[in-house]
């Protein structure tokens, strides 16, 4: 089991299996990665808003990768233990015209700095924010050839935004490609369920992950297992199943369809057991609807409610 380091630079914005991995492990090791910002480094502490409008938004979201995990196939999952996540002391957020959940009332671009102490942010007064750093972004390469923009997430992660991605975490995806070709970033100190403006609190981050392959296990998404919040705070540490999909309907019933399969395969429930336990103990909450085309919603179901398992 090594540890390797690997530089934000070269980032790429693209999915696409053909890139060159820039970095190869075996299973078991850890990787430090950094990561720059989601704007590619563009936008700096003090930048102007005229400036910020006119960055290259092609470069969004400049992620560290493609890793390449020594013996995975199709077929595989890949899980991913988040180890740590730790921003650099600054952020940004905006309002781009044309996005964001209410791009009809809020037209006019608008840029704000953040300064971020280890773990809240008071530039926003009166607000306190308390800082939970994730990756909105990690992923493997989809299964189809091409160059695809990094906005929609999918079966292969992606652009998730899913909160409870931060350090304690675990990711399981499945393996598309040989190698699976694994990237992450466009780091946020501090987001919202939804996402709604367009951004969380973006900013470049430190990330350390830690790499298992599952062989031949079958996963049709990403899964998250989540780590609490607080010893306190038992529902936030739970299993989480992401779906997304172009309508947020659609979304919803794929995740309980799949949280239904998940109780159905691992703990033995009957389907309209699965279905009741569902209704009455599993959360369902708008992770992004930013990503347009794509919105995500994930179906958390505390582990408290059931015995300790390992799923793969």
């Amino acid at each position: 089991m090594a540890e390797h380091v690997l530089s934000a630079e070269p980032t790429h914005s693209r999915w696409n299996r053909a890139l060159a991995p820039r970095l190869s492990i075996a299973p078991g090791d850890t990787v430090h990665l950094q990561c720059v910002d989601a704007s590619g480094a563009q936008v700096r502490p003090g930048m102007t808003l005229a400036e910020y409008v006119a960055i290259d938004r092609g470069r969004i979201h400049a992620l560290t990768g493609p890793i390449y995990v020594d013996g995975a196939q199709p077929g595989d999952v890949l899980q991913i233990d988040v180890l740590a996540v730790a921003h650099k002391g600054w952020g940004w957020s905006s309002v781009v015209a044309g996005l964001g959940f209410l791009k009809q009332r809020f037209t006019e671009p608008y840029l704000f700095h953040w300064q971020l102490e280890p773990t809240v942010s008071r530039s926003l007064v009166p607000a306190i924010v308390p800082l939970r750093p994730f990756c909105g972004v990690m992923g493997v390469a989809p299964a189809e050839d091409g160059e695809f923009r990094t906005r929609p997430p999918g079966p292969f992660g992606g652009n998730m935004d899913v909160r409870e991605l931060c350090g304690g975490a675990k990711l399981y995806l499945p393996v598309l490609n040989p190698g699976a070709l694994f990237s992450a970033g466009d780091a946020h100190a501090a987001q919202g369920d939804g996402e709604v403006c367009i951004n969380g609190i973006e900013c470049p981050a430190d990330v350390t992950l830690h790499f298992h392959l599952h062989q031949q296990q079958p996963l049709s998404g990403p899964l998250v297992e989540s780590a609490a919040a607080s010893k306190q705070d038992l529902e936030s540490h739970a299993w989480i199943v992401v779906e997304s999909a172009t309508d947020i309907t659609t979304a919803a019933r794929g995740a309980s369809s799949r949280m239904i399969d998940l109780l159905v395969e691992r703990w033995g429930f009957s389907e309209v057991h699965a279905y009741l336990l569902c209704s009455v103990a599993m959360h369902l909450r708008l992770s992004q609807v930013v990503n347009e085309p794509m919105f995500t919603v994930t179906a958390a179901l505390p582990k408290s409610v059931l015995p300790s398992r390992k799923i793969f």
